[in-house]
Order: structure tokens, then C-alpha cells, then sequence
């Protein structure tokens, strides 16, 4: 079954850096959004009888702060990713790279089906975060290395694939070198033709063939990898007139890696692998640019409705109807003061971006109702006490 997050080079860096830590040191970990809050405390437990601390504590190397609303947008970003990845079957596996979702497929398997998959989730992930028209592009690993020290290929006919390393295609570039005499005369030469031939077939039936640019001068700098390769770029037409073009480099890229595994195996075993990454950190910060660049206002909790009143000393019976929504699962919230002017409440849920308002005063009590009113056009309703969870309900399963 694909695993999500093998390790890969940046994340044994990772793990043998933890390893030879000396004894005693310290790693923190850490996004949250309080961090001053939090490392005041800190501090002051760790050296209370001392008036002037020596001791500071700083945000780890390759990790930041986060304020609210970056968080809720990375948390979309991740939750769009690992989705799609458990769409495709995967099962979790943690690791200590921070930056990146991997998915990879490791064993046995007929050839180019799993590749195939592997480019279908990196479309589906960067079609579904919407950053505009991108392009894959895909290749192998040190073109003429690989055809001529590992595969025997005559080096007269590697010399004659380089030919091709300027050009890019789809489909009919492949076609075109099955058709040239000198490779289509070689064994091993229709045989890659083939696996590649064999590959945009898939690519046609997922519907993504025109996404994938068939690129020879394509090279990744990483070792292990040992066959086919692609990274995804995003175009510099940005998707709205208003963005100014990025220059972010690959958001995705992957491929097939068959001996990385054997690598750390005390046997030697070899297990055929092909897998991708999703830069995340580079997509958020396309999304964190996007936002500046059109003020988007993100929400920052998930609260479907607040409760509210317009009088005075109504507090046990607000109590009493959030804890009637909370106990049916849904999620709200009220002002933590006992008499709170209702025009406050009211503006606190158009800037929260809360969409429903459940209003209870002397008036609602007496006629057993609660007022429900939607945050959006201002429009209230009367509903009975006992209809007005299923009523809520409704409203949000159709909003």
C-alpha cells in the first residue's frame, strides 16, 4: 500500500542531526501563536529566584511563529493534501521533515502504473489548492549515465537520445523517437521508448496528459533518484489579473528512487519505490501573498452560531441554550460578560464571520421561541425552542 512520508535525504539529515545531539540538549518544536506568552513563562519556571534571566529562548531554525490566520489557511493547504493522498489509499507515517507531504508507493509492481498514480494525485493537489496554470515536467535521471553504464546502450545511441534533450512534448515526442531509425533499432532504447510510450497511455486515461511536458533537459540534483523524474512549475500567468507573477521554482516534484531503500538495509535488499513532494511551504507562500494582494479576510475559528441577548441578566439562560447546541454538535460560542450590549455581539459575528445568531430575551422566554437570525442578509425568525437545533442543522447543512 503507498506510505505517506518515507524517509527521504533531507529527513535522515534530519534524524542522525537529532542523534548526535549531545547529552542534555534541547530541541523544541513548536507552532503555536502565543509564543512571547509562552517563552515569558517559560523562562520565569525555569530560573524563578533569579531577578535577571540569562536563559532565552528563540524560535528553532527552520520553523516560525504562525499568527491565527496563517494557520487556518496552512491547516486547508495540509488537510486538501493529506486528503488526497488517503483518496489514493495511503497510510500515515510521521517524519521529521518539516516542509514537505510525501507519498510514496513502495514493492513490485508492473510498470509505469504506479508513476502513473504519482502524477495524477501532484495534478489533483495543485488543480484543487487553485494557484493558478502549472506544468509538470518529466524526465529521467542523468539521461545518458543511466542508458549507457547501466542499461548497455551503445553510447552512439545515448549521444543520439541527447539530441533530444532541447525539445519537449507530450505523446508525440515519444513518438517521434520511436520513429527515428537509430533508437527504434535498439533494444534497450524501444524498450525505455516503450515504458514511456506506455506511461502517457495512463496519463491519457487520468485525463492529465496535456499537464505533462515530456522534457529531457530536466534534471534533479538528488542521487538516489534512479528513473523516471518530474517536478511541477507553476506558469508565470498568475491566476487573477490583479497577482503579480511568482518566482517560487518547483511546488511539487518526485520519481522513482529503486535503490534508496536498500541503501539502509543491512541485507542490501532493494525495494522499488517512485514517489512525490509537496512543497508546502512554498504554496503557502503563494497563499499568503494572494491574501495580501486582494485583503482576503480569513476566519480563524470554526463557530457556527453565537449566542446572544439584548437585556440585561440573561446570562444562566444563555448558559443553558449554548449548552443545548454544544450537547447536539454544534459548535458555538458567547460573550464572556453577563450584560453585553447586543449591537456588540451582532458586529463581533460579522467580524468573526459567524453565520447564525440565536437571539434569546424576556419576550423569546415568555413565547417559548428563540430568534434566529442569519449574520449575512439580517433576516430573524422565530422558531420554538424544541425545532430550533434541527432548524440550525438545516440551515448549515445547506449553507
Amino acid at each position: 500500500m503507498p506510505q505517506l512520508g518515507l524517509l527521504h535525504g533531507r529527513a535522515w539529515a534530519v534524524l542522525f542531526g537529532q542523534l548526535r545531539r549531545p547529552p542534555g540538549a534541547v530541541c523544541i518544536r513548536a507552532v503555536h501563536s502565543h509564543s512571547q506568552v509562552a517563552e515569558a513563562a517559560l523562562a520565569t519556571q525555569l530560573k524563578p529566584h533569579q531577578e535577571k534571566s540569562n536563559f532565552i529562548i528563540k524560535t528553532p531554525k527552520g520553523t516560525r511563529d504562525l499568527s491565527p490566520q496563517q494557520v487556518v489557511v496552512r491547516e486547508k493547504i495540509l488537510d486538501m493534501v493529506v486528503s488526497c493522498f488517503k483518496r489514493h489509499g495511503a497510510k500515515g507515517l510521521d517524519t521529521p521533515a518539516f516542509e514537505l507531504k510525501d507519498f510514496d508507493i513502495a514493492g513490485q509492481f508492473d510498470p509505469m502504473i504506479p508513476d502513473a498514480e504519482c502524477l495524477k494525485i501532484m495534478c489533483e493537489i495543485l488543480s484543487g489548492l487553485q494557484l493558478g496554470d502549472f506544468l509538470i515536467k518529466m524526465s529521467w535521471k542523468d539521461v545518458r549515465h543511466e542508458m549507457v553504464a547501466k542499461k548497455g546502450l551503445a553510447a552512439e545511441i545515448a549521444d543520439r537520445i541527447g539530441d533530444y534533450v532541447q525539445c519537449h512534448g507530450g505523446v508525440s515526442l515519444v513518438k517521434q523517437m520511436f520513429q527515428d531509425p537509430r533508437l527504434s533499432q535498439n533494444k534497450q532504447a524501444l524498450e525505455g521508448l516503450g515504458d514511456l510510450k506506455l506511461l502517457f497511455e495512463y496519463l491519457t486515461l487520468f485525463g492529465i496528459a496535456e499537464k505533462i511536458s515530456f522534457d529531457l533537459s530536466l534534471a534533479r540534483g538528488l542521487d538516489y533518484y534512479t528513473g523516471v523524474i518530474y517536478e511541477a512549475v507553476l506558469l508565470q500567468t498568475p491566476a487573477h489579473a490583479e497577482e503579480e507573477p511568482l518566482n517560487v521554482g518547483s511546488v511539487a516534484a518526485g520519481g522513482r528512487y529503486d535503490g534508496l531503500v536498500g541503501m539502509f538495509d543491512p541485507k542490501g535488499h532493494n525495494v522499488p519505490c517512485v514517489g512525490l513532494s509537496i512543497g508546502v511551504e512554498r504554496i503557502f507562500s503563494i497563499v499568503e501573498q494572494r491574501m495580501k494582494t486582494f485583503g482576503e479576510k480569513i476566519r480563524t475559528t470554526e463557530t457556527q452560531v453565537f449566542v446572544a441577548t439584548p437585556q440585561k441578566n440573561f446570562l444562566q439562560e444563555r448558559l443553558k441554550l449554548i449548552a443545548e447546541l454544544w450537547d447536539a454538535g454544534i459548535k458555538a460560542e458567547l460573550m464572556y460578560k453577563n450584560n453585553p450590549k447586543l449591537l456588540t455581539q451582532l458586529h463581533y459575528c460579522e467580524n468573526m464571520g459567524i453565520p447564525l445568531v440565536v437571539i434569546i430575551g424576556e419576550q423569546e422566554l415568555k413565547e417559548g421561541v428563540i430568534m434566529l437570525r442569519s449574520v449575512a442578509s439580517r433576516e430573524e425568525v422565530a422558531i420554538t425552542r424544541e425545532n430550533l437545533v434541527a432548524e440550525i442543522q438545516k440551515r448549515l447543512s445547506e449553507s
